[in-house]
């Protein structure tokens, strides 16, 4: 217990999923949380249920409002310490049949409003001696899945982010590390949408199938080991957490 003890963490799309059990395992090892979402009952539902966490309703696309997120996360809790950009959504199609709205859809929450948090985090986490910047991935971003083109290219634009973050930080003496996490198929309300829309049998989903489908906290507890002290000494990698699914 205490791994994060007196760190203020800030998660995007915690209203659900990997975000709000980040939240809840962040809060258990002793950091102040903050949750934000566009979906606001839930997320307000999460954040009453975990001790001092906030809930603010966000949408990572938004420049000015990620200014807003980070100035009311100092405002309640003095610092900020730890940034998840967690935030996401998938839409399905080939590149022959997917919607350029979907596509640019997908792009602008998880690759540009990545960028946008770590732009926006980085002046204040400098100002409280450093800390971590961890940003949400998938294995769509590193293997070929023909369903989800703009999602792969989204999360594979991340990675490639991440590592010139982290790069950018230790040039300037930053103190701030920055990583990625590649998660395989996970248990949450998008994996679930998959399945239903897919189908069990489509081809995308056979890999995830064939090696199982992990839980919400076998990502959190990479996102407190990452955010902790115990991972000091990483930063600019991607780290997959698919029970094999890319190894070969």
């Amino acid at each position: 217990m205490g791994r994060v003890s007196g760190k203020v963490a800030l998660i995007t799309g915690g209203a659900s999923g990997l975000g709000a059990e980040d939240a809840r395992v962040l809060a258990r090892e002793g950091a102040s949380v903050v949750i934000t979402d566009i979906q606001d009952d839930l997320g307000a539902q999460v954040a009453a249920k975990i001790p001092n966490c906030k809930y603010f309703s966000h949408d990572v696309r938004d420049e000015r409002r990620w200014s807003e997120i980070v100035a009311d996360t100092i405002k309640t809790f003095g610092r900020l310490d730890i940034l998840v950009n967690n935030a996401g959504l998938v839409r399905f199609g080939t590149i022959e049949d997917l919607s350029y709205a979907d596509y640019k859809l997908q792009v602008e929450v998880m690759l540009n409003g990545t960028f946008l948090g770590c732009k926006a985090a980085i002046p204040y986490m400098t100002k409280s001696g450093g800390g971590a910047i961890i940003n949400m991935s998938s294995i769509g971003g590193i293997k070929g899945i023909s369903s989800i083109p703009a999602y792969a290219g989204a999360k594979g634009g991340i990675i490639a982010l991440t590592r010139s973050v982290a790069v950018h930080c230790q040039e300037k003496g930053y103190k701030i590390r920055v990583n990625a996490i590649a998660p395989g198929g996970i248990e949450t309300p998008m994996t679930a949408q998959a399945v239903a829309q897919l189908g069990p049998d489509d081809v995308g989903l056979a890999q995830s199938r064939d090696h199982g489908m992990g839980k919400p906290e076998d990502v959190a507890n990479l996102v407190l080991f990452l955010a902790s002290e115990e991972g000091r000494f990483i930063t600019g990698t991607t780290i997959t957490i698919d029970n094999g699914e890319t190894m070969k």
